[in-house]
């Protein structure tokens, strides 16, 4: 019989945690040149965008939606229209058309899921102990959870899926007189449910075809025996559209459509939002987006890096932990010794990217990495003077 939740204790030597920790060594090496990589080339990246917005923005031209005029021919153009559809999407599987930017379809399966709670303790001679609890329980979730990888995979079976979420999207419509495709539409609109009619139920059914049964329960599908008692393997399909409605877009203007511009800077300008946006405000967003990426890249990478420092160190508390207590010590010490280092070398690849793409910031970027530096160091020593 299926156990729905059960205790699994594991237990490694000292010896199996210090191979372990060696091949953590070796991913750490690979984790920080990736992460060096990363930081160089995100610099790259943002202040190539910046540029390309900043050239875009002043050879942007605002235009008349309603007429083509062809001097503006190859041109950077804004315009702002509500967006006209040449025909409808429909759904390549069930009977649901609409006339939409896009169709949305989303299948649930009420399937198993199975969590798990781990807790680790350090034995006497270096080794760990681990208790694990598996738990499974049943969820509608999007998605076929692969069963195959659960602890126990009997009794938990997920089925395959028939039919899975999907997105239809309006091959063209039109922007004013201005023709677009998914470059521009692909950017804009927000979702709106779309209800199923209840007397449809039985067309559901015919189209999936493996002979069970379809209900339409407050404007979804449910596929299964029951709906108020689903069974492993039922489906719940919703379905959205994302409306037409007004759309600024700016973009080079191709013939009676637009297309990506080409900055001399790097960048493909291709941007489009919800409304009657002004030009000037549309690149203000993409500025501070673009801004908003670059700290978080640079977050990831700053934490990618400290991630390489402790895995590189991570042996020293390893060899330390045959005695706990000073592995764990050891293992603080590594832990303050990796954000030193992250701290040092972080800057330093950003202050080397900002030098090789606009050398005039890079010596704040390394001026304020040696004040941290610098602080990090006082504090160490004024914590070891009040500790004698």
């Amino acid at each position: 019989m299926a156990r729905d939740r059960f205790t699994e204790v594991t237990s490694v030597s000292w010896f199996g945690r210090l191979k372990r920790s060696v091949g953590g060594v070796v991913f750490g090496l690979l984790l920080l040149v990736v992460a060096t990589i990363g930081l160089f080339w995100n610099e790259g990246r943002a202040v190539t965008t910046a540029r390309s917005l900043a050239e875009g923005k002043g050879l942007v031209v605002s235009v008349d939606a309603g007429t083509i005029d062809r001097a503006n021919e190859g041109r950077l153009v804004h315009v702002a229209a509500p967006v006209t559809l040449d025909g409808e999407v429909a759904d390549d599987v069930f009977p649901v058309r609409a006339a939409a930017i896009r169709l949305v379809r989303r299948v649930e399966m009420y399937q198993w899921r199975q969590s798990s709670q781990s807790e680790t303790r350090k034995t006497l001679g270096g080794g760990e102990e681990t208790v694990t609890t598996y738990s499974y329980d049943k969820v509608w979730q999007e998605g076929r959870i692969d069963s195959s990888d659960f602890r126990e995979p009997s009794g938990h079976d997920n089925p395959s899926l028939p039919v899975e979420s999907r997105t239809v999207s309006a091959a063209s419509a039109r922007l004013g007189a201005f023709r677009i495709d998914e470059g521009v539409l692909d950017q804009v609109g927000s979702e709106r449910p779309l209800a199923v009619d209840a007397a449809r139920a039985d067309d559901f059914a015919a189209a999936l075809g493996d002979g069970r049964r379809a209900r339409v329960v407050g404007g979804e599908v449910r596929i299964g025996t029951d709906p108020d008692r689903p069974a492993v393997g039922d489906l719940r399909i919703r379905f959205a559209t994302v409306p037409p409605g007004p759309v600024s877009a700016i973009g080079r203007q191709t013939g009676d459509g637009l297309s990506a511009y080409q900055t001399e800077s790097g960048d493909a300008l291709l941007m489009a939002e919800d409304g009657t946006v002004a030009a000037d405000v549309m690149f203000a967003h993409a500025e501070s987006a673009n801004t908003t990426l670059t700290w978080v890249i640079r977050l990831v990478g700053v934490l990618a890096t400290w991630i390489g420092f402790a895995l590189v160190l991570g042996p020293l508390s390893v060899v330390f932990d045959v005695i706990p207590f000073l592995g764990s010590l050891v293992g603080f010490g590594t832990g303050l010794v990796a954000a030193v280092l992250t701290a040092v070398t972080a800057p330093v690849v950003i202050a080397v990217a900002w030098f090789w793409y606009r050398p005039l910031v890079s010596l704040a970027v390394l001026a304020v990495a040696g004040l941290l530096v610098a602080f990090l160091m006082w504090r160490g020593r004024a914590r070891a003077a009040t500790a004698t």
